[in-house]
């Protein structure tokens, strides 16, 4: 399959029942910003990294194709497990989640110097950050039995998670 090559993540797409709520917690609590968004004909965000040529890499939608069968936006992760971003500032991502009452879980990736952050969105998807260990400042993640993440292990609480 000579020339077949994939060149990353072109982007994710989440349904929402909250669309403010949703682009709140992205833009406000996590950081990223809103991209222009073409008009699908339903409501909807683009949101991407802070950067100069940022891409757009969450998608959100909201009304009409985000509803399942019984006119709700579907909850949770479903098949797809979490969505991992790499970010810096570690201690500083703590804060705001302090900020908005939201929970959350660390984690020290072992053999690695990888330390992660997971929380969860307004719909319930569970959101990864990934930080280098070896250029944060401060202690490192929190192993302890309150603070420790789990793998398969949801504390996703609807009222916990809006921002």
């Amino acid at each position: 399959m000579s020339g077949a090559i994939i060149g990353g993540l072109f982007h994710v797409a989440i349904k929402t029942g909250d669309l403010d709520a949703t682009r709140r917690f992205y833009c406000d609590v996590i950081g990223l910003m809103e991209a222009p968004r073409p008009d699908f004909g339903y409501p909807g965000a683009w949101l991407a990294v802070p950067t100069p040529m940022g891409s757009a890499i969450i998608h959100i939608y909201a009304g009409g194709p985000a509803m399942g069968p019984d006119g709700r936006a579907p909850t949770g992760s479903g098949a797809i497990d979490h969505l991992s971003l790499s970010a810096s500032g570690y201690h500083a991502f703590i804060e705001r989640f302090r900020a908005a009452g939201l929970d959350w879980r660390e984690f020290l990736v072992p053999g690695t110097s990888l330390w992660q952050l997971f929380i969860y969105d307004p719909s319930g998807v569970q959101l990864e950050l990934t930080f280098e260990g070896r250029v944060e400042s401060g202690p490192p993640p929190d192993m302890s039995e309150a603070r420790r993440y789990r793998a398969g292990e949801s504390f996703f609480r609807p009222s916990r998670s809006a921002a």
